[in-house]
């Protein structure tokens, strides 16, 4: 079937664009694809096996953009990994749907499509149309709208209680009839008692698997609730049949006791795995609890307290003591102590001052604060975390993929072998009953849960206890490389020393220093911020400004000519800096020009994280090699490396050179190459390593490019952030291991009859709790950096 689309295309500056755009597309086998440049149009035919999502990776990978739309909505309705694969591949085949997914352990779907082709009223008619129910998110009632679901959650929890002790009580007389069963009881009992216990039982309790199984059936396929509902049906009115026919003689052969104890277990299963799937998702629900709903703002020359969607960027906003920060923003008025444990990760409070920029969520300790308002709501550095790990835990690994294709399959091969086990029972024993129940087994000790459960689970619980520690993961593709990192590059300034550096010594003219001061008015490098906070009177302006990366700075101040810089930037000016002495270990040197001649120079020190030796002791010790990549002078640089016994270095580079140093590491590396930067000429590099790892206190478009931000500037968070991947996919491998164990063991034990149907109902709630269960043991996962805290 030919599906023809409209794409907006962005970032074409001529018709030679256009051409080019369209000659790869014409290269890809099913596409026709026609650019209007006037337009901005790409107009798309797509015939098997072409995919949208072929055609805009085509795109991007041509150097443009397609205009895609993000939107996420949660799930009301599945029931199993069955129920999300189908509704997956519902909204893939929508029409301008790049990419869909659907996540069953946290009942939420994100679908990316072009431009506005696809509305919330379109996804939610789709999702309707696939049996179940859509629930979009407006960005300032998530809060709300994420509590009163919690609240339908516990409503429905007690409600399922509720159906689950009564089925247990009503089950548990029939426990009795098994006993009789197998000689154990000399008497049976009456039929119709095993009736009236077992029907509340299959019809009430059971009820949600038969509207599971009729929404299933109703979209075109099968789930879990499809073979519990066959599988205790068939026990159930066979029995009823049985009882009809033969009256109270039919008393020892009936399994109204099978349906109702596998209906129980099974119950308790998922009772047990919705508890358990809401604790996986903790980690989201515990930072939008983070968010006040309030602030007291300076509006009409007083304070008012004005919902936070009423609050608006430059705002003047007070924080008394014991509140937590509404926005984002920068201190103005009063100093305090902040908790900014759940944000960064951090333990002891830190101090901050008039100047000072705060995040979102801390709680104020000690004084009352004063905030200008940089930013709130979906712009917030909280909010930014927020859409970090929801991103992370929506994303899915390739073998992910793989998983829920034989999910999909799963149900209707589960239900061919039981079949097949109940006729070959039939024609090989002639015993209706042995191979009724046998099929029974098959049926319900089948259990795609697990297997859907296996990698979400974990990748949602690895992600929450990460973030918990100041660590945001940006996707599961991350997550999965990161444990095979064996080498790391870090850049110096700011990343392994505090990048607050401080005038040493200054070796020129008080109106030079004042006059290279001035030059760097604005600037925010470290070096300009040091030798700006070593002069205290007024500045005259700067002007044509020239940046020269990795070099330095030139400009015109008060008339003068002036340049300042490192020696590479002297002598590409015609100025000789070899005759003047070496400055010693640790220290980098400042250079000053004043009209072509050399006026001075700065020796500013930087002192070493002291965290940062532990971070390449204990990278050491996990066998991952370290370097360092510097713009700073040799001396500099090599006291660094000597000082925290570092692999190797690299001085004197520029933001250009760190790409090409870090493609030269990878070629020599055996495994992956991770970058740790924080400065706006680290993203280059950040974006050409396999992991880029951005400091927290870094620049935003570092921040932006890095695949792994730490929220505290402290590099033992890397090694933390290796280990949790390395923990996070062994979990996952462990629950793959025992979810086909399982349903690979479980089925062929059930299919020769070696399993009664009420083991295999326990057997099936197993699984999921299994692997449910050992996923929530990431949320004990501790960091280095922690327990060396509490040692």
């Amino acid at each position: 079937m030919t599906q023809s689309l409209q794409l907006p295309i962005r970032g074409m500056s001529c018709s030679r664009c256009a051409e080019r755009i369209e000659q790869g597309l014409n290269q890809l086998d099913g596409v026709t694809a026609t650019v209007n440049f006037a337009l901005e149009q790409l107009a798309v035919q797509l015939d098997k096996p072409a995919t949208l999502q072929t055609v805009t990776d085509t795109v991007t990978r041509l150097g443009y953009q397609t205009e895609e739309t993000t939107q996420r909505f949660s799930v009301e309705g599945m029931s199993c990994a069955a129920c999300a694969a189908r509704l997956e591949k519902v909204l893939t085949r929508a029409p301008g749907v790049v990419n869909a997914q659907v996540n069953f352990a946290l009942a939420q779907a994100q679908v990316v499509s072009i431009g506005n082709l696809l509305t919330p009223a379109q996804l939610r008619e789709l999702t309707t149309k696939a049996g179940f129910a859509a629930h979009f998110v407006d960005g300032e009632e998530r809060a709300r709208q994420e509590q009163e679901r919690a609240e339908r959650e516990q409503d429905a929890e007690r409600r399922e209680r509720v159906r689950l002790i009564t089925a247990a009580l009503l089950t548990s007389p029939l426990l009795l009839s098994m006993a009789s069963m197998v000689g154990w009881l000399p008497w049976h009992m009456p039929a119709v008692i095993q009736w009236l216990l077992a029907t509340p039982v299959q019809f009430w309790t059971g009820a949600r698997f038969y509207r599971g199984a009729w929404r299933a059936l109703r979209g075109g396929s099968a789930n879990m609730d499809v073979l519990v509902v066959t599988g205790t049906s068939a026990a159930y009115f066979y029995s009823l049949w049985l009882w009809l026919t033969m009256g109270e003689h039919a008393a020892a052969h009936l399994y109204f006791e099978a349906s109702a104890v596998v209906v129980t277990l099974v119950s308790l299963g998922k009772w047990l795995e919705g508890r358990a799937k809401r604790s996986t998702r903790a980690a989201i629900a515990e930072l939008m609890a983070l968010r006040p709903d309030q602030a007291r703002v300076w509006r009409d020359e007083r304070w008012q307290v004005v919902p936070m969607g009423d609050v608006l960027k430059g705002d003047r906003v007070q924080v008394l003591v014991g509140e937590r920060l509404p926005v984002d923003g920068i201190i103005v008025n009063g100093a305090s102590e902040l908790d900014e444990a759940v944000i960064t990760g951090e333990s002891v409070p830190v101090v901050r001052q008039p100047g000072d920029k705060v995040m979102e969520g801390a709680i104020n300790r000690t004084g009352i604060l004063e905030l200008d308002v940089l930013a709130m709501g979906a712009d917030s550095s909280l909010g930014r975390i927020i859409h970090l790990v929801e991103q992370a835990q929506m994303g899915k690994a390739p073998f992910q993929q793989l998983v829920d294709r034989i999910s999909a399959l799963f149900v209707p091969l589960v239900m061919a072998i039981a079949l097949i086990t109940g006729l070959l029972w039939w024609q090989l024993q002639g015993n209706g009953e042995q191979a009724l129940m046998a099929a029974v087994a098959v049926l319900v000790i089948a259990c795609p849960c697990a297997l859907g459960l296996a990698t979400p689970a974990a990748v949602v619980t690895g992600t929450g206890a990460a973030a918990r520690h100041g660590i945001l993961i940006r996707d599961i593709d991350t997550l999965q490389k990161a444990h095979r990192i064996r080498a790391v590059i870090f850049d110096k300034t700011g990343t392994l020393t505090r990048g607050k550096p401080q005038m040493q010594t200054w070796q020129g003219s008080a109106e030079d220093l004042t006059l290279a001061a001035a030059l760097q008015q604005g600037s925010e490098h470290p070096l300009a911020q040091a030798i700006l906070a070593a002069v205290d009177v007024p500045l005259p302006a700067a002007e044509q400004v020239e940046v020269h990366i990795g070099r330095g700075i030139s400009g015109a101040v008060a008339g003068h000519r002036i340049a300042l810089g490192n020696a590479r930037l002297m002598q590409e000016q015609g100025i000789r800096t070899s005759e003047m002495s070496e400055p010693t270990a640790g220290i980098t040197r400042i250079w000053m020009a004043r009209e072509g001649l050399l006026a001075g120079y700065a020796d500013l020190v930087d002192p070493l994280r002291t965290e940062s030796l532990p971070a390449v002791a204990a990278l050491h010790q996990r066998h991952i090699a370290t370097w360092l990549v510097s713009g700073d002078a040799p001396a500099a640089v090599e006291y660094a490396a000597q000082t925290l016994g570092l692999d190797g270095v690299f001085s004197r580079v520029l933001p250009e050179g760190k790409v090409e140093k870090v493609h030269e590491l990878k070629s020599q590396t055996n495994g992956l190459v991770a970058m740790v930067g924080d400065g706006v000429n680290d993203a280059p590099a950040l974006a050409a390593a396999d992991v880029g790892i951005a400091m927290g206190s870094g620049a935003d478009v570092a921040l932006e490019t890095a695949a792994i931000t730490l929220m505290r500037p402290d590099p033992r968070l890397v090694v933390d952030a290796i280990a949790i991947s390395a923990a996070t996919w062994r979990t996952i491998r462990q629950n793959l291991f025992w979810a086909f164990v399982f349903n690979c063991l479980g089925i062929p034990l059930a299919a020769f009859g070696l399993l009664s149907p009420a083991l295999a109902g326990a057997a099936m709630a197993m699984s999921s709790i299994t692997v449910l269960t050992n996923s929530l043991l990431l949320k004990r996962w501790q960091p280095i950096c922690a327990r060396s805290e509490e040692k």
